[in-house]
């Protein structure tokens, strides 16, 4: 017997999910599963964890006449109420937070503490966007004229798209969700096509609530396939805001689509993140968080630690220690807490990850940590590889490129100024960090001339982010904002309104019409 799989199978028996096979769903309807279907492998040991049909097109037309008409009557309801729906889904995670988790792991890939971590994350966006059903604010302004009053509000948009990756195969969508939900919209979703599972347990989760509380099909659906069927989300006219997670070709892709019909796009895209290593760099504290950077989910997150740019005068040090550190690491099944790194996603990523080494290597990149595929019986799969590090320029055009894996480049550096435009001359513009003591280079690195990062921390890692702050980036990371702070105006259209309340009316800058 294989104890991965029981445990997932209990999960789904707990949920009465028995036909695997459908992966579309407006809520508690799911459809027949009659289009092409394809398997989900667990990068873990390779077990087949389900089939999934992906969504025809006439499957995606009922799902989307679906959504049109919950969205007629989602947005009628009051938004603290919206909000209460949100709580209870956010108590719904909590029940199988233990479960989901396990499910995030072994169709992932990613630690077992990870995966609670991103169910942790859903928790947490779901009780922000509780509070927020209740903060839906506006703005009043005086107006020029008498007796006139000016104001602003925020209206639900009408049906988002989701597409999210891999790497957060449930956290994301809740990002979107949740906040779009209480705005009063409504979400198609399209999981990726690596973890369709985790799209289904949420779905399934998702709809308990809303036929609980009486609510009608279409306010959460749910789509599968691969790109063809996320570039009907893209297409289509009716769906006025997409947001994609991915990969910058896909991101250029899905941006030039929605554009060319003037709708709305949200994207979170790559990221070749670096940290700053200055001369006053406590490395105690500093070393824990670029592993766990570097390394996280096997070096497959958006915010990963790709570059360390380190002063000159602490380099040795520097890369003393984290050899060190790498030296204990362990590589393993992700499911058992004792390992630090699972698998890649697949072979192909391997693949990606081998010919990353390779190119380092041919640009004459030296190796200080030399990763590689592991094989062997206690692996289970041939998706594991061990961490890698490699001494480099920062202009070579292999590390001007997001390997999603466990490869860390180390470059040095003399003044703040050239550290902080090494950490720049990259298209990828999402997470960054310094580590110091000095108060000057941290508020130059924080400055207007300092990164030009979405995200830009001061001794923490650039890995994660927490829930209250707007998450994002910009250059060719897309310029989207998730999660806190405003992000959610992205899922409402704006509108301005001037209320006239005398009995005589002026036109604006005191204009003359007689008639």
């Amino acid at each position: 017997m294989n104890p991965n799989i029981d445990h997932i199978a209990t999960l789904f028996n707990k949920l009465d999910i028995k036909d695997l096979n459908s992966g579309t769903s407006t809520g508690k309807l799911w459809l027949e599963g009659i289009g092409n279907s394809y398997n989900s492998y667990s990068p873990v040991d390779k077990q087949l964890i389900g089939s999934v049909a992906e969504t025809t097109n006439e499957q995606y037309e009922s799902v989307i006449r679906k959504a049109s008409d919950a969205f007629r009557q989602w947005r009628k309801v009051p938004a603290p109420k919206r909000g209460e729906i949100v709580r209870q889904f956010g108590i719904k995670l909590r029940e199988y937070k233990a479960e989901l988790g396990m499910l995030v792991s072994y169709e992932m890939g990613k630690s077992y503490q990870e995966g609670l971590g991103e169910v942790q994350e859903m928790i947490d966006i779901c009780d922000f966007a509780v509070g927020l059903s209740r903060q839906l604010h506006g703005f009043t302004m005086h107006s020029e004229r008498p007796k006139h009053r000016m104001y602003e509000q925020y209206h639900p948009i009408g049906i988002v798209g989701i597409i999210s990756a891999f790497n957060f195969p449930v956290a994301v969508w809740c990002w979107n969700t949740a906040l779009a939900w209480v705005c009063g919209d409504v979400c198609v979703w399209k999981p990726s096509e690596k973890t369709p599972m985790c799209g289904i347990v949420c779905q399934k989760l998702i709809a308990e609530v809303f036929e609980e509380n009486n609510l009608p099909e279409g306010i959460s659906c749910l789509i599968n396939g691969d790109y063809k069927v996320g570039s009907w989300l893209s297409q289509d006219k009716r769906i006025p805001l997409v947001s994609a997670t991915g990969s910058i070709r896909m991101g250029k892709i899905v941006a030039e689509t929605v554009a060319a019909r003037l709708g709305k796009s949200l994207l979170e895209l790559g990221g070749n993140n670096a940290v700053i290593l200055t001369e006053s760099t406590d490395l105690k504290m500093a070393i824990p968080a670029l592993v766990f950077g570097a390394v996280g989910t096997c070096g497959q997150r958006c915010t990963s630690t790709r570059r360390l740019i380190i002063h000159e005068k602490i380099y040795n040090q520097v890369k003393e220690l984290l050899v060190n550190a790498y030296n204990q690491l362990r590589v393993g099944n992700p499911l058992d807490e004792s390992n630090h790194i699972g698998p890649l996603i697949d072979e192909g990523a391997v693949a990606d990850y081998l010919k990353a080494i390779k190119s380092v290597k041919e640009a004459g990149g030296k190796m200080v940590v030399e990763g590689g595929l592991l094989e062997g019986g206690e692996y289970g799969s041939s998706c594991y590889v061990s961490p890698s590090i490699a001494e480099v320029e920062n202009d070579w055009e292999i590390v001007q490129k997001e390997t999603f894996a466990p490869l860390l480049y180390l470059i040095r550096y003399k003044e703040i100024e050239e550290a902080v435009e090494l950490q720049n001359s990259v298209v990828q513009g999402l997470s960054s960090a310094i580590m110091t003591n000095n108060m000057q280079e941290m508020e130059h690195f924080l400055s207007a001339e300092g990164s030009d990062c979405g995200i830009a921390n001061v001794n923490i890692g650039t890995s994660g982010a927490e829930i209250g702050g707007a998450f994002g980036g910009e250059k060719e990371t897309g310029g989207g904002r998730e999660s806190g702070s405003d992000a959610w105006k992205v899922y409402m259209r704006r509108q301005t309104n001037t209320i006239n309340y005398g009995t005589e009316l002026p036109l604006a800058q005191g204009i003359k019409f007689e008639l």
